[in-house]
């Protein structure tokens, strides 16, 4: 794409008009330009369109976007190795380098939306370039600096400072290596003296605007304290691997300033309109973090500023209001105090009162329910219960303020405890005088003796050493339980019913069962918290065990109030903005996996799930939730027909429509839990199958069927579900053929290779041999082409196992004779190239049992094995054998990570999620074969007493000394010799 006026006027027109309010002209637009964005230099012309001063400023900013995102996915672009997949042309190397020229001049003198977008641009080539493709842009972002400092030009200052710590950001939380450290000492080398230099001036300026007053302060101050906090955040990310020398050398002046900012007021700023406040506040925050970071890594260089900064925070924390604007310093600043709580420093807290005034002045204060609490709690409660929960309030006062507690009690447990107590006790207290004015000092107690409540080790029981749990749960709790207004208090009730989840295994099952049916009542409450609250607590309830594993809640317990508990949940979807609870769906597939599931509670589940599924397939949006749902949906009909298994066509009725609709009106985000059920369903029947599923299978064998990744695993167990159920299927109308089409399909992919042999797999064990004997060359071709081309090890352990089931279901004579039908006397290089090195990282009991068994039968029934020359693969093999059955599995296998690639952007598409309740049962070919440890052995003796003193020599020779002695302990253990 030449930059020329014709160019100019293209790309102006079609950025106008992807700011149309008119779906059209913007739609044409975009697809112009995603076009236009596979030619050569367009992300080069974009950035000349932003540079260009008679273009509109809308037009540039929105060309400035585009020209971000270009770089996004087109920098760097990975060629897939998914047949199918799209690859984007990656922008040619002169390009990026013309880019790479033009890019820091034009940011720096764009105004600020367009610098804006200009510098995350940057710094995403910098992500992918710097330093060692983009050596300039160091010194040139320095000499830029220089420059902007000696005529004070903040608005570029910022510019450059705001750059450098996106490109710096990487050593915050990349891995340490020897490159990334290559690239720090770079940096550092570069820019941590003109960093300095920009700081210690504008603290100089910052002391002079401030001392000089005038009307002008607050506009002068504002970009000032802005380069300090950028300088801060370049700080924390130069500091995080480790210490610098330079930073350890100038630790002085860092700290000296540091401290002026958290003990410094700024009137102006802070007592003007707007955000000036804010503004300070987050340069606070942000020296806040770089003195956490240095008595987390540098606790020794730091110890002689500790106590003035330690003093500086708690006198800061004492004077913040309970504003939500000051939520993020007040966090970063108690973050400090529990980091050096937990140091070899903690020494600090052991005088006398210190304790006690900090649970005064700073905990109660911050833990106390705030205006803004019971907003979020009113109008947001998904919001709210994800932080209260869920236990993602880490960066909320509440709970930070509880973990400075925790952190304090690490050394002064006994003392903390003595003063949270009494706090406590106080609170009550107040309450106590005047339920309806004090009930947040209720609620404060209750929610300090949760969130201080410690996990035992190895489960979900917690204490705490605060209460007696069960006088609090009596005296406290229950009263809030048993009052018959749902309505009236909800913060209360919701905190009773958070304490009496969180304590559940310490209340005894006759108390906590007599209190379910009002929990049960509160499902009725109008308040969203509430009823999520009550749905969890009884689902937490339901999954406690006893000392022994055994589930303390059976069907029993919950018979008696079982219709209202169920009614209660269908109901409370009913409320406004829980159509989609996911706490309350959760609670019903819970109670649907404990209760009794007669015809009598099946039939109205099924009707309302399906009700429910009807509504959720008009805009998905909830993957939770919707997962829960189809859950309950599998658990019903798992449960249901297990106890009656006529109920498989009334459930068939229900479902089929519900099924049909997601499948006819491409729901594609629940393609796969359709497929699940549809399983389950076809499982359940007993044969023949009913013609209706036939339409299925014929739907299955498509090709058009397997396009989306993210259906495979469903479609193969679907696939799978039919193969065991009408197998015979198989041999009209060439599906036999069909269904071989779709193994070849998956096992050429890496992704789904896995399925491909699940496939395979299912055809070998349900299928005669000469049902499949015309087709097995072709199988063995395809599988060795996958080996030669692409092979991984999960791809070679799968091998290794449908090779073993090919051998106990067909014989060792048709596997061997078989491979060797594609290429004369393959299967002993097979077998040595990749059988026998293999075989040791097989794990699963099924699997391990299966190859065993299978490699021994190879080894004592195969000529091919038991030929005079092949003695060398007969005693490898068996050594593998032993391997196999001796070691345990973390002395055998090399446990290789699986490596995620995880998008930038997240977004609700189709993904397999498995059905717990509609899995498949695993089933073990070789029932009839206890032990595999036993078989060996007993197939040896027999073996060697057709052929005296012929194996002990080969053993000898073939077998490592500590497989020899594990081989003759397996032969004292089960009474068998080897002659």
């Amino acid at each position: 794409m030449e930059w020329n006026a014709e160019t100019l006027q293209f790309l102006s027109q079609c950025f106008l008009h992807t700011l149309s309010p008119n779906p059209e002209p913007r739609r044409r637009a975009e697809s112009s330009l995603s076009e236009a964005a596979d030619r050569p230099n367009y992300g080069l012309a974009v950035l000349r369109l932003v540079a260009e001063p008679s273009v509109d400023g809308q037009i540039r900013q929105s060309a400035a976007v585009n020209f971000k995102n270009h770089l996004r996915v087109r920098w760097s672009t990975e060629v897939s190795r998914e047949p199918n997949a799209v690859t984007l042309i990656s922008i040619p190397e002169s390009e990026k380098e013309q880019i790479k020229t033009l890019i820091v001049p034009l940011m720096l003198s764009a105004t600020p939306r367009i610098q804006s977008q200009l510098s995350e641009a940057l710094s995403l080539i910098g992500k992918h370039d710097f330093p060692k493709k983009w050596p300039s842009l160091l010194p040139e972002l320095v000499s830029s600096l220089r420059t902007a400092s000696q005529s004070s030009d903040y608005a570029t200052i910022n510019g450059i400072l705001g750059t450098a710590n996106s490109i710096f950001k990487k050593f915050r939380y990349q891995y340490k290596t020897n490159d990334l450290l290559l690239d720090l000492k770079y940096c550092l080398d570069n820019f941590a003296a003109p960093l300095l230099e920009i700081f210690l001036k504008t603290a100089a300026l910052i002391d002079s605007v401030v001392n000089s007053g005038g009307p002008a302060v607050a506009a002068t101050l504002r970009p000032l304290i802005e380069s300090q906090r950028l300088c801060c955040r370049i700080f924390y990310s130069l500091n995080f691997q480790e210490l610098p020398e330079f930073f350890e050398d100038h630790m002085k002046e860092w700290m000296g300033e540091f401290k002026k900012y958290l003990t410094m007021r700024y009137p102006a700023l802070e007592e003007g309109s707007g955000d000036g406040l804010a503004v300070v506040d987050e340069l606070r925050a942000a020296v806040c973090e770089n003195i956490s970071l240095y008595i987390e890594k540098n606790e020794e260089e730091f110890q002689e500023y500790l106590n003035d900064f330690a003093l500086a925070v708690w006198s800061l924390l004492t004077t913040v209001s309970a504003s939500s604007s000051r939520d993020r310093l007040t966090i970063t600043a108690i973050k400090f105090l529990t980091t050096v709580s937990t140091s070899v420093h903690h020494t600090l807290f052991a005088a006398d009162n210190v304790i006690s005034q900090i649970c005064q002045g700073i905990v109660i204060p911050n833990v106390r329910l705030r205006d803004e609490d019971e907003e979020l709690f009113e109008m947001n409660y998904v919001e709210f219960v994800r932080r209260d929960m869920e236990g993602s309030d880490l960066d909320t006062r509440r709970r930070i303020a509880c973990e400075l507690l925790k952190g304090i009690a690490t050394n002064y447990k006994e003392r903390v405890t003595a003063i949270v107590s009494v706090q406590i006790q106080n609170m009550l207290g107040s309450f106590a005088t005047n339920p309806a004015v004090n009930w947040k000092d209720k609620d404060c107690a209750i929610y300090l003796v949760v969130s201080l409540a410690t996990k035992k080790a190895g489960g979900n029981s917690v204490s705490t050493d605060l209460v007696n749990v069960e006088s609090f749960f009596g005296s406290v709790i229950v009263p809030e339980l048993k009052s018959q207004d749902v309505n009236g208090f909800p913060m209360l009730k919701a905190g009773a019913l958070k304490f009496f989840t969180m304590f559940r295994n310490q209340i005894s099952k006759p108390i906590a069962i007599a209190l379910v049916p009002d929990v049960v009542r509160f499902l009725g409450s109008e308040s969203n918290v509430v009823h999520s609250y009550a749905a969890n607590c009884i689902e937490k309830l339901l999954l406690v065990k006893e000392e022994g594993g055994m589930a303390r809640y059976t069907s029993s317990d919950i018979s008696p109030f079982l219709p209202v508990l169920i009614g209660n949940l269908f109901n409370a979807l009913k409320f406004p903005d829980s159509e989609e609870n996911q706490y309350i769906m959760k609670c019903i597939m819970r109670v649907l996996g404990v209760a009794d599931i007669t015809r009598e509670v099946a039939g109205p589940c099924i009707l309302e799930l399906t009700n429910v599924l009807a509504e959720v397939c008009k805009n998905p949006k909830n993957p939770v939730f919707n997962h829960y749902l189809f859950e309950a949906v599998a658990v019903l009909v798992r449960r249901a027909c297990e106890k009656d298994a006529s109920l498989i066509s009334a459930f068939e009725g229900s479902l089929f429509p519900s099924l049909q609709t997601i499948l006819v009106n491409d729901v594609t985000e629940f393609f796969p839990y359709a497929f699940q059920l549809l399983a389950q369903l076809v499982e359940l029947n007993r044969p023949p199958i009913p013609p209706s599923y036939m339409q299925i299978f014929e739907l299955l064998l498509s090709p058009d069927s397997w396009r989306k990744t993210a259906n495979v695993p469903a479609l193969v167990r679907l696939l799978q579900a039919f193969l065991q159920k009408a197998p015979h299927e198989l041999n009209r109308e060439g599906r036999l053929s069909q269904v071989l089409g779709i193994f070849e399909r998956l096992i050429s992919s890496h992704t789904t290779d896995e399925q491909g042999f699940y496939v395979l797999n299912t055809v070998i064990e349900n299928l005669g041999y000469e049902v499949i004997a015309p087709y097995v060359s072709h199988i063995w071709a395809t599988l060795f082409g996958r080996l030669q081309k692409n092979r991984t090890v999960k791809f070679v352990k799968s091998f290794l196992i449908f090779m073993s089931l090919f051998l106990v279901k067909h014989g060792s004579t048709n596997l061997v004779d078989s491979i060797n039908a594609v290429q004369p006397n393959i299967f002993l290089v097979i077998l040595e190239q990749f059988w026998i090195p293999n075989l040791k990282l097989i794990t699963g009991a099924i699997e391990l049992k299966l190859t065993s068994v299978a490699s021994t039968r190879l080894l004592c029934e195969s000529p091919a094995l038991l030929d005079p020359t092949s003695v060398k693969q007969w005693g490898k093999l068996l050594d593998s054998i032993i391997t196999l059955l001796s070691r345990p599995e973390q002395d055998r296998v090399e446990v290789e990570p699986e490596v995620l690639d995880i998008g930038e952007t997240m977004v609700y598409a189709a993904t397999y999620v498995p059905l717990q309740n509609a899995g498949r049962k695993e089933e073990d070919p070789l029932k009839e074969i206890k032990d595999p440890k036993e078989f060996l052995v007993a197939s040896l003796a027999n073996l060697s007493a057709h052929s005296p003193g012929r194996y002990p020599q080969i053993i000898n020779e073939n077998l490592d000394q500590a497989n020899q002695t594990a081989l003759l302990q397996l032969c004292g253990t089960y009474k068998l010799p080897i002659v």
